[in-house]
């Protein structure tokens, strides 16, 4: 392995903002030191009881997906929450997940609890929930969150890059007939959300669907 690429972390930070800011967020943090970016064109969802009663609740979003060297992330999270107001209400949300393995990033590999050490991971306030379902059944699963005390969510249509292909995530595939439905949420409310998905949805049963938790590391535009 190259001396260049050992005891670096990495970060996988996550921007989510209205349909059409994608690029914009991707040029302000190509500019500091991100070298690359995923945009994902997902639904948005809101408590509000008016826009509910009017049929525009749902919200079309745009997720960014960075993964970069740790001090990079922080200091590109700081600059697109300074510039975009990502700490006000409604522009957007922006937070970072640690990583523990990565592939294909210049030639980095790195081992999960070595990195957790090197962190010193610090306890965190708030969680990424990502679960996984057949289309047409995201609705159920924020419904079931919100239920649970969760403020809102994303839903992420999952697909392969071919027709006849399919992505694999912890050995489940993830095919065009599926979504990913990510809730951040402040840690002590996770378990309880996590159990009402569970139940909803009848997670446990052989292919109903998957639920795993990630630490989210630092976090802005949340309430």
């Amino acid at each position: 392995m190259n001396d260049i690429c050992e005891n670096k972390n990495f970060e996988a930070l996550y921007v989510i903002v209205d349909c059409g800011l994608g690029g914009k967020i991707i040029k302000t943090a190509k500019q500091n030191g991100v070298l690359g970016a995923t945009v994902f064109l997902e639904k948005g969802t809101i408590e509000n009881r008016l826009l509910d009663i009017l049929g525009l609740c749902t919200v079309k979003k745009e997720m960014v997906l960075m993964v970069t060297e740790q001090a990079i992330a922080y200091d590109a999270l700081e600059i697109l929450r300074g510039k975009y107001h990502l700490d006000k209400p409604g522009r957007g949300i922006a937070f970072c997940i640690p990583i523990a393995n990565v592939f294909g990033a210049r030639c980095y590999e790195g081992n999960l609890e070595e990195n957790e050490k090197g962190r010193g991971m610090e306890e965190t306030m708030y969680r990424a929930i990502f679960t996984i379902v057949d289309r047409g059944r995201a609705e159920y699963v924020m419904e079931a969150a919100t239920q649970a005390g969760a403020k809102g969510g994303t839903i992420i249509n999952a697909r392969g890059s071919g027709i006849h292909e399919t992505n694999k995530l912890f050995s489940m595939e993830i095919e065009p007939e599926k979504e990913m439905v990510m809730v951040l949420s402040e840690k002590d409310s996770v378990d309880s959300i996590v159990s009402s998905i569970r139940q909803k949805l009848d997670i446990d049963e052989p292919g109903k669907g998957i639920i795993f938790v990630q630490d989210v590391s630092k976090a802005y535009g949340l309430r």
